[in-house]
């Protein structure tokens, strides 16, 4: 028996049931992601086990662990055995890949890069706008308030920093002007919460700061199951947030569980995933499901992290130790 690490707020998705023409068969896997993401697979996640029962008389059981990107990305490093991981950025999953937990190459082994959903930042704000925060540079403002989560930790921080970087540099502006405004905007910062999910629980249930920058798809998703109502603009241009899966190589390769996490990979890209996706707010990758879902989202100028030059590149300059976030943490704190 190999017992994994299953570090806090594990929940585990059970059928039983028995092979066909064997005695009963029973694999576990561990899928890792962060936070926001929850909802969608508490629906898609009985939904593969029970297609995978029908197709291969195998029973799968699917264990999570859901938190901060860049903290869940750090726990499977450190020895949480992870079969698959969603994480909020491709950075984060090149940093289990430079461990040597998962190949060179990963990317190209599923449709779109091993992107399986999209989104972009939204900025929250209070009913009325009462500070009439409307676009990127009306964050710039000493009287403003902002709530957003801590680049080393949330990979939703780390697309909002991005964000407010493009918004500079994507419209003309150097990167020295882009640095003082972030700098700027850092400054109006009193909290860095560990995620993206806490960031919402401070802004929306304690109330406290003027905006909040967070996914899109948490807005939207809070609209549809009524938890909670707040205002929130989309910013243009604004960053094309990229969620990535890939399945863990060292540790599939330790459990034999390979052809089942590289079949729940391949899942997510079903019309049906890529609808519940899309019902929770995500923007689908594939083209059928983004003609069917393009008018639950407003159109909106979007960059890349590729206009930066990639994960590797933005890890080392912006978020790496001594990097462009920690001397601005520096100058805000």
């Amino acid at each position: 028996m190999v017992l994994r690490p299953l570090g806090l707020g594990l929940a585990a998705v059970v059928l039983t049931g028995s092979a066909t023409g064997a005695a009963p068969v029973k694999q576990e896997i561990l899928l890792v992601s962060y936070a926001v993401t929850k909802t969608a697979y508490d629906s898609i996640i009985p939904k593969f086990i029970s297609e995978w029962k029908k197709k291969t008389g195998q029973t799968v059981v699917i264990k999570t662990s859901f938190g901060g990107s860049g903290s869940q990305a750090r726990s499977v490093i450190d020895g949480l055995e992870a079969d698959v991981v969603g994480l909020a950025l491709e950075g984060d999953v090149v940093k289990l890949e430079e461990q040597g937990l998962i190949n060179q190459g990963w990317q190209k082994k599923l449709p779109n890069n091993s992107i399986i959903t999209n989104s972009v930042v939204a900025i929250f704000t209070r009913p009325g706008n009462p500070k009439k925060i409307n676009t990127w540079a009306d964050l710039n403002n000493k009287n403003v308030n902002v709530v957003t989560a801590n680049p080393k930790t949330s990979g939703g921080a780390r697309w909002n920093f991005l964000g407010i970087w493009g918004s500079v540099t994507k419209t003309g502006g150097s990167a020295q002007k882009a640095k003082s405004f972030i700098t700027t905007v850092y400054k109006n910062v009193d909290i860095l919460p560990k995620d993206a999910r806490e960031a919402i629980d401070i802004f929306v249930q304690k109330g406290q700061g003027d905006i909040l920058l967070n996914y899109e798809n948490e807005a939207i998703l809070a609209k549809k199951t009524g938890e909670w109502t707040v205002p929130y603009k989309v910013p243009t241009p604004n960053i094309l947030i990229e969620g990535p899966i890939a399945v863990v190589d060292k540790n599939v390769n330790k459990h034999g569980t390979r052809k089942v996490a590289e079949a729940f990979t391949r899942f997510l890209y079903t019309p049906f995933a890529q609808k519940v996706f899309a019902i929770n707010g995500f923007r689908p990758v594939t083209p059928v499901e983004k003609a069917a879902s393009k008018n639950l989202f407003p159109a909106v100028k979007t960059f890349t992290v590729a206009d930066f030059g990639g994960w590797k590149t933005v890890n080392k300059k912006f978020f790496g130790s001594g990097g462009l976030w920690d001397e601005i943490f520096r100058k805000s704190r």
